[in-house]
């Protein structure tokens, strides 16, 4: 990048280095690393789980129902732990919440999963699926967080 002559050049600035690679290592570079990492090791997971349980054409999907479930429980025990138990570094929230935990659980196979089944003149096993996950991920986080309140609260007394 060349300066132009008409403006002063500040002995602090290093031009050699472009500012916007600057501002990525600098700010968001680091989450965006630990992020894409979580990811994959979520992901990896997922599907190591799919190879263990993989699901019959035409039948209930369990282990992604599974998998979302207890994805969903961790993320509601993780969150009150490192939001009101422990102070945690800056990158552990978006590599265990957003990278493993994204990556573990999954929407693109869940809507797959409901898509075949539909396909596959399924439809009620479809929408008892996609009704069972919705249902069950929202109740999973929400017993998981108010379990873990209850049990810091008691182990505090």
């Amino acid at each position: 990048m060349e300066v132009p002559r008409s403006e002063p050049i500040d002995s602090d600035v290093d031009f050699r280095v472009p500012l916007w690679r600057r501002d990525l290592w600098q700010g968001q570079g680091p989450v965006v690393a630990v992020v894409a990492v979580g990811g994959a090791i979520g992901a990896c997971a997922r599907y190591g789980a799919s190879l263990l349980w993989p699901a019959l054409p035409g039948a209930f999907p369990w282990a992604t129902l599974l998998v979302n479930l207890s994805g969903c429980v961790i993320i509601g025990v993780f969150m009150v732990v490192i939001t009101e138990l422990w102070t945690a570094h800056r990158l552990v929230r978006p590599f265990v919440g957003t990278g493993i935990l994204g990556g573990y659980t999954t929407f693109s196979t869940y809507a797959v999963d409901i898509q075949r089944l539909v396909e596959s003149g399924h439809a009620a096993m479809g929408l008892a699926y996609l009704m069972s996950t919705l249902v069950t991920a929202l109740a999973g986080v929400w017993a998981a967080a108010k379990l873990t309140r209850l049990l810091i609260g008691w182990r505090a007394r």
